[in-house]
């Protein structure tokens, strides 16, 4: 029976959690060698066949050696180990082991990085002298700080490192060359920040009995009470909120977008010390106090990020356009045959730390 295995966009919620380590993926990794051929116009999947002994996978022209995975592999792995110590591959959740995940993770870049030199190539883009010259001097001093035994288990050498440092920056650079006209203009209330305190009832869970429409009601009635307490008698909020809140968080911060719509309509109609009428959402009854209605600090970060969400939505439709285009291959028994190296002298795990110190920059 044929595997299919995955190299390609991770979940959004990763069987495990450890972002801080896990290479830093920002953005659309190419779901490869998941296809089930070609009926939406991609390109069909082939396992295996044509690939050579040490090639782990094929994507157009561009293939990945086993001694590639296995430094993205390695620099992760002991990533972790320098976090959270060696038994942290003991660990696993539902059946996957933290080092299968890893594997997935890491499968993923490498298959994102592979596709991304391709589509430079494909865009006419290229390393300048300077920048050649700086995956030399990157490439140099990490094969420099492998001892003899890494560079053996890891299969290594000079060329192998100078190959993934030039893939590594022409992906940074294509991705600059096809958002570099992406340039929104976001206003102040698209971006901007309020902050509140809430005072929350829950709603009882329905269940189809008339007590429980009693107890609704009942929950409705205190939260109106709680409100006249607050906008009549002049009542303390904050203090109203610690003693009825069924909610553990009392103040939230937040722009538009990120919080339920009922809750998030209400909150933003309101003006600076403005009290909320009674509100319904899924989590119960809501009192609403506003506490800022802007935050210019706050607003101009926003507006960074909502400019670079909108980079990587123009970024991912030539990027996906382009992926289903590639013929892609995956050598499931060499893949399924490597392992992390648990060796007490393969300590290397600076890497992606040597890329940034020469391309600071970086994006991928």
């Amino acid at each position: 029976m044929e595997r299919r295995e995955k190299i390609g966009r991770p979940r959004k919620k990763g069987r495990f959690s450890c972002p801080e380590l896990l290479l830093g993926c920002v953005f659309f990794l190419l779901s490869v060698l998941t296809a089930c051929g070609d009926e939406d116009g991609g390109a069909k999947v082939i396992f295996t066949t044509g690939l050579g002994k040490d090639e782990v996978f094929r994507i157009g022209g561009s293939i990945c050696t086993e001694p590639e995975m296995v430094v993205y592999l390695t620099n992760t792995q002991n990533q972790y180990e320098n976090v959270y110590g060696s038994e942290v591959w003991n660990v696993s959740r539902d059946g996957v082991t933290l080092e299968e995940n890893v594997k997935d993770t890491v499968l993923a870049k490498m298959a994102q990085i592979k596709t991304m030199y391709l589509l430079a190539q494909d865009r006419g883009v290229a390393l300048e002298d300077g920048e050649n010259k700086r995956v030399k001097q990157a490439a140099e001093e990490y094969f420099d700080s492998l001892t003899e035994r890494e560079k053996e288990l890891m299969g290594v050498k000079l060329s192998t490192i100078e190959q993934l440092y030039k893939e590594y920056a022409l992906a940074d650079k294509v991705y600059h060359y096809i958002i570099q006209d992406v340039n929104p203009e976001i206003s102040d209330d698209e971006a901007r920040t309020i902050t509140v305190q809430h005072i929350l009832l829950r709603i009882p869970a329905e269940d189809g009995q008339a007590e429980s429409e009693e107890q609704k009601r009942a929950a409705y009635e205190k939260a109106l009470e709680i409100r006249r307490m607050a906008v009549e008698d002049g009542e303390d909020f904050l203090d109203l909120a610690s003693r009825y809140s069924e909610d553990s968080v009392i103040t939230y911060s937040f722009g538009k977008g990120e919080m339920d719509p009922v809750f998030e309509e209400a909150a933003f109609s309101l003006e600076t010390d403005e009290v909320s009428q009674v509100i319904e959402t899924k989590a119960g009854y809501h009192i609403i106090k506003c506490i800022s209605t802007f935050d210019r600090e706050q607003t101009d970060m926003n507006k960074l990020t909502i400019v670079e969400e909108r980079r990587r939505e123009v970024f991912g439709q030539e990027y996906d356009a382009f992926v289903v285009t590639l013929a892609r291959q995956l050598n499931t028994e060499l893949w399924d045959s490597i392992k992390l190296l648990h060796d007490e002298e393969v300590t290397t795990a600076d890497f992606f730390d040597i890329y940034a110190k020469y391309f600071p920059d970086k994006t991928v």
